[in-house]
């Protein structure tokens, strides 16, 4: 999606997203790259740095004069051999969250062409970033997802992928809490909601809606066709409706004459074959008569979306949670037979529907959250879930595959560590090996009494003192333990002693 953000003067709102004074905060909007000065505000709305929100990244101004402050600077990721870059964000458990992030490349790497390269939301790969087009014609671009948080943070990544031939980069990141009604069809345990259009039909093409209008900040776009305008002199109540659309979105509509169709195309792309949560909205923009209602049947491709429609002033949606579209979408409204006005439409939403790519355990994730905050020197790709996507988990960790991973494998071995082993990796119940060997590692080894599956452990070559734990021989399936060349003192443990079936190098 795109707006035309290049010359102040040529922009009519500001990209940014709603943020409350605390503690009333309902989302984040995060000026990506600005460094420790980054608060940037509009109105009522206010951005913040983006620093304690990302650990790893470089920052830059670009050169380009007039830009909005937000898209003036961006954060860029050179590191190659990291395998995602995140942002974590703390949230409310179970909320639902419009996310989205915006995109002003500025040529800040010296080339010509934007990078292209994926971007994730938990553990689930939302997409892929591709601006080209869009700097091409002087346009930042900006993609939404709608999201169930299903922890107390939520890690928004970006990945290289083969198209990637510089760094990933990001101008600004907004999170914006919605209400509960809101798309509540959808099950968000299992799905998300990537936003593909939202408009408002028949308004001025400059007039693009967003916060106040629209207390969540959504963008609504405006389209236009051939068919006649009409303008709305009739309120509507937001909070009738689920969705909640602002009452400005229903100012303008689409109609045509009385006794004929009203055929739109849109949205104006075309569309991958897949399944779409689709909300249309309707207003009578005349004062009620009960001699002219306007009722008429609704199709989309040829397929019967809602008959007899009945069209009131105070105005009606109608919305389908999984109807399959491809290519171009031809929306066709009826008129039912001797009403004497023609059909009208407001606005409109259209969403991709995303099945969720699963998530690692909460325990296995506490687990590797606290091992992070004991190494002085962590992957730089340690943020975000630890195993999904599969293509971009965590440095060093392996996973089961399902619906819930769960880390089976931790293999650093020489990677430069410096920290200490945290009692929670006992909570890695699924660690089948664990190889650590070659780094600097201090502090005593900690009871692992509870890794049932763990066949191997290596940690030799580095800095461990004390004793090696008695729990290591309750380990029916640990078949090797290497500890030579650390500062260990005293005897193998008795249940180590008596264990034929274990190579234990001391």
């Amino acid at each position: 999606m795109k707006l035309s953000v290049y010359f102040l003067w040529l922009v009519s709102i500001p990209l940014l997203v709603h943020s409350l004074p605390v503690p009333d905060i309902r989302g984040y909007l995060l000026n990506c790259g600005a460094g420790s000065s980054g608060e940037v505000t509009s109105g009522s709305l206010k951005y913040i740095t983006d620093e304690g929100f990302v650990s790893v990244g470089n920052i830059t101004t670009l050169k380009t004069p007039d830009l909005l402050p937000v898209l003036s600077t961006l954060r860029y990721f050179p590191d190659t051999s990291a395998r995602k870059y995140c942002y974590v964000i703390p949230v409310t458990k179970g909320g639902k969250y419009l996310l989205r992030t915006t995109y002003y490349y500025g040529g800040f790497d010296g080339g010509k062409e934007p990078p292209v390269f994926d971007q994730i939301v938990d553990g689930t790969k939302w997409g892929t970033v591709n601006t080209t087009e869009d700097y091409a014609n002087g346009l930042s671009s900006y993609y939404e997802v709608v999201v169930m948080a299903m922890g107390k943070t939520l890690s928004v990544c970006l990945a290289r992928n083969q198209k990637t031939v510089s760094s990933p980069f990001i101008s600004a990141l907004e999170l914006e809490y919605l209400e509960d009604s809101m798309y509540n069809t959808t099950d968000f345990s299992k799905y998300a909601l990537i936003t593909v259009a939202r408009s408002t039909f028949g308004s001025d093409q400059d007039d693009i809606i967003s916060y106040p209008d629209d207390e969540f900040n959504r963008l609504w776009q405006p389209f236009n066709d051939e068919n006649p305008v009409v303008i709305s002199h009739s309120n509507v109540t937001s909070s009738d409706f689920w969705n909640l659309p602002p009452a400005k979105a229903f100012q303008t509509a689409i109609t045509t004459s009385r006794g004929k169709e009203l055929q739109i195309q849109w949205p104006p792309l075309a569309l991958p074959s897949t399944s779409y949560y689709i909300s249309l909205y309707f207003q009578d923009n005349r004062t009620p008569s009960p001699y002219s209602w306007r009722v008429f049947n609704v199709s989309l491709n040829g397929r019967i979306f809602y008959t007899d429609l009945n069209v009131t002033a105070s105005g009606v949606t109608v919305y389908a949670t999984k109807w399959p579209l491809s290519g171009q979408t031809k929306i066709v409204l009826t008129p039912a037979t001797g009403i004497p006005v023609g059909p009208v439409i407001s606005a409109g939403e259209l969403f991709q529907i995303l099945p969720l790519g699963g998530r690692t355990i909460s325990r296995d994730v506490m687990a590797m959250n606290e091992f992070a905050r004991n190494l002085d020197n962590p992957p730089s790709d340690w943020r975000g879930d630890p195993c999904l996507p599969r293509e971009n988990s965590w440095t060093g960790v392996a996973c089961s595959k399902g619906q819930f991973a769960r880390i089976v494998t931790l293999n650093l071995t020489n990677a430069g560590l410096s920290g200490s082993l945290p009692s929670s990796i006992a909570k890695l119940t699924g660690l089948t090996h664990l190889w650590l060997g070659g780094n600097k590692l201090s502090g005593t080894i900690p009871e692992m009494g509870s890794l049932k599956a763990l066949q191997t452990l290596h940690l030799e070559k580095n800095k461990l003192e004390g004793q090696i734990p008695q729990s290591l021989g309750q380990l029916a399936k640990l078949h090797e333990i290497f500890v030579q060349n650390n500062n260990l003192d005293g005897k193998i443990p008795p249940s180590l002693q008596k264990r034929k079936d274990i190579n234990i190098r001391l």
